[in-house]
């Protein structure tokens, strides 16, 4: 669990719940298929309309789906697990039921790891279990009138439900972007957040340290990283702020509206017994197999947390730079290529955290739609580790190669003039000259302060216009001096 983090004298206590749309192309119980964007009611069949003598068959993809998180968590997976009906009437319901797991969920335990800043948190799983999707009703206000779309009733999805673990908004949406991370790593979710494929809802309390918990209000159907942290941020202050006035937190289920930066109540939150849960009778125990979990373990693609690993045993590269470069398959794929074309995997890591991580962010693009290709990158990083370039002069050079002014980046240096200065004797000379004219800092320097060191090698820097290597200028200002 996290450290506490006391806001106004209360500690936060964030739980999630996570219903990611698997990415199989028919539903759960039915053939009906689960593409977006359909015209109304054109993609659900007699099974999910519940229409009198229909029966559910599960879908095998939705239980592989589900394997394949559980392994990439370190998950349990049941050998044996129950379907339920979950009682509750909505008008986008037919059958007045979901069917989902309750008591044996398919997937038990696991954990989600990812960095908070440098520091690595931990957040643990209490379970993850198939449900089906229900569906949509449409309200036409400009009319007066209510429909609904079924087309999603049906939709299988796997529920992820956590521990109340986390202690603030920064960390719960770090949580949710590792988690979207996974699903989509695995590639059992699209991770469409507009399109309502990953859907987070955050149970969120606040207590006095060492207290009981506090009674939670679950904020549901938030779709994108920046308003789960609104959210939760508004609630926070909410919740201290009625309990401040006197007033008792009521359980309930509120909705975020991102207009206006505030939560508002739905309706009193249920437990799990108003939904009267019991086996459903249509559906026989799911059994899975060791043979079918160690199959789809060979299977899949290196998970993340494991490629993560394998760049600090292989490339000595520290966790957080690791856990950094893996956080989609494409980052890993060009820090690989870069580190090994260059053989430089630490500088590697260092430019693609640093100027491409910062350009991507700028410009709001994508991994795959770095201008810079991986070759260009290693080969400035290769100018740069033998001493051709400074690292600033590097920087304008990959600013050149980003905004399409040039493509080699040797022809780059050469045009722009950024070469570093490599005659001993030329540098010699203009060291000598610095030293003549700053007889201050010399005699400074020889008393013990430290400080008008930096200035001559600021001041040779200078001279030189800044194509000067650090390292010759340090060596020789210091031979010269003593």
């Amino acid at each position: 669990m996290s450290t506490p983090r006391l806001i106004q004298g209360y500690e936060v206590v964030i739980g999630f719940e996570t219903h990611t749309q698997l990415s199989t192309q028919s539903k759960i119980f039915s053939r009906a298929p689960t593409a977006f964007g359909a015209e109304p009611n054109t993609q659900a069949c007699a099974v999910d309309l519940a229409l009198p003598g229909t029966l559910p068959v599960m879908n095998k993809g939705a239980v592989e789906r589900a394997i394949e998180f559980g392994l990439a968590v370190g998950a349990h997976i049941a050998e044996k697990s129950v379907f339920a009906r979950k009682n509750y009437f909505y008008p986008d319901l037919p059958k007045g039921y979901q069917i989902s797991q309750f008591e044996i969920p398919v997937v038990q335990g696991g954990a989600v790891e990812f960095f908070l800043g440098e520091e690595k948190k931990s957040v643990r799983l209490v379970r993850a279990h198939l449900e089906e999707d229900a569906g949509k009703s449409l309200h036409e206000d400009f009319i007066g009138q209510s429909g609904i779309d079924l087309n999603r009733a049906g939709t299988p999805l796997l529920e992820i439900v956590t521990e109340p673990d986390m202690r603030s908004s920064e960390e719960a949406v770090a949580y949710a972007k590792e988690l979207h991370k996974i699903v989509t790593w695995i590639g059992i979710c699209d991770g469409n957040m507009q399109e309502g494929s990953f859907r987070c809802d955050a149970n969120v309390s606040v207590r006095k340290p060492g207290a009981e918990l506090g009674t939670r209000r679950e904020i549901k159907n938030l779709n994108s990283f920046k308003f789960m942290q609104q959210a939760i941020d508004y609630e926070v202050r909410w919740q201290i702020e009625q309990i401040e006035d006197g007033h008792a937190i009521q359980q309930a289920t509120v909705l975020f509206d991102p207009d206006t930066g505030e939560t508002r109540a739905m309706r009193t939150k249920e437990d799990a017994a108003d939904y009267r849960y019991f086996p459903d009778p249509d559906l026989p125990p799911l059994v899975v197999a060791r043979d079918w979990v160690e199959r789809v373990r060979s299977e899949m693609a290196e998970l993340p947390r494991v490629m993560a690993a394998r760049f600090v045993s292989s490339y000595g590269l520290p966790e957080y730079d690791a856990t950094t470069l893996t956080q989609s398959k494409s980052m890993a794929a060009y820090f690989e290529a870069v580190a090994a074309a260059c053989k430089q995997p630490k500088l590697a890591s260092n430019w693609i955290m640093g100027e491409v991580s910062r350009r991507l962010n700028t410009g709001e693009i994508s991994m795959e739609q770095v201008p810079v290709t991986a070759g260009q990158l290693a080969q400035l990083i290769t100018r740069i580790a033998d001493g051709t370039i400074s690292n600033n002069a590097g920087k304008q050079v990959f600013d050149a190669l980003w905004n399409h002014d040039g493509t080699d980046v040797d022809a780059v240096i050469e045009a722009k003039g950024l070469k570093q200065m490599s005659d001993t004797g030329e540098l010699e000379a203009i060291i000598d000259a610095v030293l003549a004219a700053n007889a201050d800092n010399v005699a400074q320097y020889r008393a013990g302060k430290d400080k008008a060191f930096n200035a001559l090698v600021g001041q040779a820097m200078k001279a030189s216009k800044g194509k000067a290597n650090p390292a010759q200028v340090n060596a020789l200002l210091k031979q010269k001096l003593e």
